[in-house]
């Protein structure tokens, strides 16, 4: 049996990007991987927090329609929580990557059989940290557009971006640009690796009128315990 089955590889201006499947002799199960260099950027052993970013984030939204958009693809799994739920009208799933886009597109990821043909979903290529800066917009097809909930699994924690650019958003002034696009009463949902951080708590309730977080734990069948990530939740005022 090889341990390793290349997908696909693709050259990026960020470094070599490869899409593999891994045999995993402690797990006892075929993984899918997407690593960028030596980083691994996912892996379908652990995506429990991935799906609870998206479930949480609906489960907080208090609309009967739903325009949502998610900032990073990766293997799929916020956005497929996030389509779940009927509501949802619109889903925009933004990644810098179009090399991993192409691969839902191509179903080389399973989710992509779904978020590449649901009629709701919009997979497009770009910066979702250019996207709410000032002068940047989400949905080049409609610009000014607010959202109900903004969903967020990029970096890998407030404070450990995967690009300095990035490293903006999580300040007062960024987090006032998730506010302006999102609809009174809307959710801004985080994803992170780390348990909660206090400083940045402080930062986020004094951006939204309403903030909180959850963290997700699961089993490590690497480590034989548990491991667990955090999701940052919060409202904008009604």
């Amino acid at each position: 049996m090889a341990a390793f089955r290349e997908i696909d590889f693709q050259p990026t201006p960020m470094g070599e990007l490869i899409l593999r499947e891994r045999w995993d002799p402690i797990a006892r199960q075929d993984l899918l991987e997407i690593k960028l260099n030596d980083e691994f950027l996912m892996s379908s052993l652990f995506t429990v927090s991935e799906t609870a970013l998206g479930a949480l984030a609906m489960t907080d939204s208090r609309f009967d329609e739903l325009d949502v958009v998610v900032g990073g693809l990766g293997l799929g799994y916020t956005a497929l929580a996030v389509l779940k739920d009927p509501r949802v009208r619109d889903l925009v799933v933004i990644d810098a990557l179009p090399e991993v886009i192409d691969w839902h597109e191509r179903h080389l990821i399973p989710a992509g059989a779904v978020l590449a043909t649901d009629d709701r979903c919009r997979l497009r290529h770009g910066d979702f940290f250019a996207g709410v800066r000032p002068d940047g917009e989400l949905d080049g097809e409609r610009p000014g557009h607010l959202w109900h909930a903004i969903v967020l699994d990029v970096d890998h924690t407030p404070s450990h971006h995967l690009h300095p650019s990035h490293a903006d958003l999580y300040t007062p002034a960024g987090l006032a640009q998730i506010v302006r696009r999102l609809h009174p009463g809307g959710v801004f949902a985080l994803w992170s690796d780390d348990p909660p951080d206090p400083d940045f708590m402080d930062t986020l309730s004094a951006a939204f009128a309403e903030a909180r977080s959850e963290i997700i734990t699961f089993p490590n069948q690497l480590t034989g315990g548990t491991s667990s990530a955090s999701i940052y939740l919060a409202r904008t005022p009604v």
